[in-house]
């Protein structure tokens, strides 16, 4: 085989970089024409495709992506040795490229994502939210080396990725101070009627919800269905509804906002995962993160602590399961 063309395997790296040929022109100040042309090149030359068309975007296929990863080492180390020749000194250590389902709430993001700041090499993490969909597509082409989300990938979906199971925490039902001891006494039936904030309908938590709430025979009156869980907690916050938020950060949920809890589920369950683009994780980081969620955050062993900031939330909380 002969040489690689670098320039074209720039062109090539800078579509699987922007998820498309037009924003890769863009970028490079080039016809979509031209970079057409130099990507069938480098197919013939590689023996190979590089891309398959999915709906109107591009996904890498095998052989794409394995060109894509040396490609990648190839232009950093090219961009650092740059900036070393100018006397500007490497940033070091490593960067993390998070991707977070709207869905997951933002205390626990916090948690899941806090140990790979305090390893010895240093971490720059960029981390973005948006809907799944775009960021399962940011994931195929590689411009995030992770995605948190609250269920796994879904196998019908074109993406080669793998799901990696964080853990799983029960449920506890909160609601402002005012109104917390009322709907505290005769918890789970108290829930009959009262004013529920809910997550969307497309989260897991939504589903999950919905089947225990029609197994004890509660209906709630549902005041408001929205996708942010902080701003959730803020409308809870503020007495507009009860709501419920993970266990495992529970503690965290009582510092941040004047509420407290009122009962808690052991039968609905959050499940939280990370999904990347490999089947074994190689990044350092976010081996870590994977690492402390399970033997940390998620340990069956932990327990929900008093808070001393809230005294009066810290009560006997009776079993919804």
């Amino acid at each position: 085989m002969a040489h690689l063309n670098l320039k074209h395997l720039r062109y090539f790296w800078a579509v699987a970089s922007h998820g498309s040929i037009a924003r890769a022109a863009d970028a490079l100040h080039l016809t979509p024409q031209t970079i057409s042309g130099q990507l069938r090149e480098l197919e013939d030359q590689v023996g190979g495709k590089l891309f398959a068309k999915s709906g109107r975007s591009l996904t890498l296929t095998d052989t794409g992506r394995l060109v894509f990863s040396y490609a990648d080492e190839m232009f950093r180390i090219g961009d650092e040795l740059q900036d070393v020749l100018a006397g500007r000194t490497p940033g070091g250590g490593v960067t993390l490229n998070v991707g977070v389902a709207m869905v997951v709430p933002k205390l626990l993001t916090h948690r899941v994502l806090a140990p790979a700041l305090t390893m010895d090499e240093p971490v720059r993490l960029l981390c973005i939210e948006r809907p799944l969909v775009d960021l399962l597509a940011d994931l195929s082409v590689h411009k995030l080396d992770l995605v948190l989300t609250d269920s796994p990938l879904n196998p019908a979906l074109n993406i080669r990725a793998y799901n990696h199971p964080l853990g799983e925490t029960a449920s506890v039902f909160c609601a402002a101070r005012a109104e917390a001891a009322r709907y505290r006494a005769g918890f789970p039936q108290s829930l009959d009627g009262a004013p529920m904030l809910m997550p969307s309908a497309h989260s897991a938590l939504r589903r999950s919800l919905e089947h225990w709430l029609e197994r004890q025979g509660i209906k709630p009156r549902i005041v408001a269905e929205i996708e942010d869980r902080a701003l959730i907690k803020t409308f809870g916050e503020a007495g507009a509804g009860v709501f419920t938020a993970p266990e495992a950060v529970a503690d965290d949920v009582l510092r941040k906002y004047d509420v407290e809890i009122i009962g808690r589920s052991d039968e609905i369950l959050e499940r939280f995962y990370a999904i990347s683009a490999e089947r074994r994780i190689k990044h350092p980081a976010v081996s870590v993160i994977t690492e402390r969620a399970r033997n940390g955050l998620f340990s069956p062993e932990r327990p929900l602590k008093a808070v001393p900031t809230h005294p009066r939330s810290v009560q006997p909380l009776q079993s919804a399961g």
